[in-house]
């Protein structure tokens, strides 16, 4: 059974999980590069979002909301090239992979309709 979370469980349990991730990889300078990378923009999109929920105004949640979309972006892009690169071979740890994948693709999806519908009002 899926449990529904709201936005703000899921960015900080997507923000651990970036993290546990990164500390698969195998140690080299390469793999450390990747890994800030992605530790940085993973972690930056739930906290750009609860900086949104206390804006100060409308102006400033949209600025905080595209920042927070912008950054599950690049997260987006550093778990493709992790991917892409094969930088994580047992098979657990593959499946971890693919999971933060879509669920970063979800979280932009959800950022962007937060966005477009604010934007709207």
């Amino acid at each position: 059974m899926t449990r529904n979370f709201d936005i703000y469980d899921r960015l900080l349990i997507f923000g651990i999980k970036t993290i546990k991730l990164c500390k698969i990889l195998a140690k080299n300078p390469d793999n450390r590069v990747i890994a800030d990378q992605l530790i940085r923009a993973g972690t930056s999109v739930g906290a750009n979002m609860q900086e949104a929920d206390s804006a100060s105004s409308r102006k400033d949640f949209i600025n905080k909301v595209t920042i927070a979309k912008k950054e599950a972006q690049e997260t987006n892009y550093w778990l493709k090239v992790i991917n892409g690169a094969e930088l994580v071979n047992n098979e657990k740890n593959i499946e971890e992979l693919k999971s933060l994948l879509q669920e970063s693709e979800e979280l932009i999806k959800i950022i962007g309709s937060i966005l477009a519908k604010t934007k709207q009002q």
